[in-house]
């Protein structure tokens, strides 16, 4: 298995944001370094978990699809990639939000 080379080291992260349990984020961001250009917050999956999937926006299903392109992080580990994320944390299940390019703001996708 060919181990993940992380952009950020751990030892370099700062607290962010308080421990508000774990969430799913793509290798384009924690790997790449790409920012968060999708997010959206479902019902938990037990205790740890916050709910959040942070994505780049440039993954397609078949990426999505390979487990190996995602692992579980801190939320505060992807607010250290992407601090644009934070102000949007405290949003409901059922949250989807698109980055406005070129800016750290998201917007809320309605269908």
């Amino acid at each position: 298995m060919v181990e993940k080379i992380f952009k950020i080291k751990v030892d370099e992260f700062i607290d962010l944001v308080p421990p508000i349990e774990s969430c799913i984020a793509t290798d384009k961001i924690t790997v790449e370094g790409r920012k968060v250009g999708y997010m959206y917050r479902e019902e938990p999956y037990g205790d740890i978990d916050s709910g959040w999937r942070f994505f780049a926006g440039t993954e397609d299903q078949k990426y999505v699809d390979d487990s190996k392109n995602m692992m579980i992080y801190n939320v505060n580990t992807i607010a250290n990639y992407d601090s644009a994320i934070i102000p949007y944390l405290s949003s409901p299940y059922g949250t989807e939000l698109e980055r406005i390019e070129n800016s750290d703001e998201f917007q809320i996708i309605t269908e």
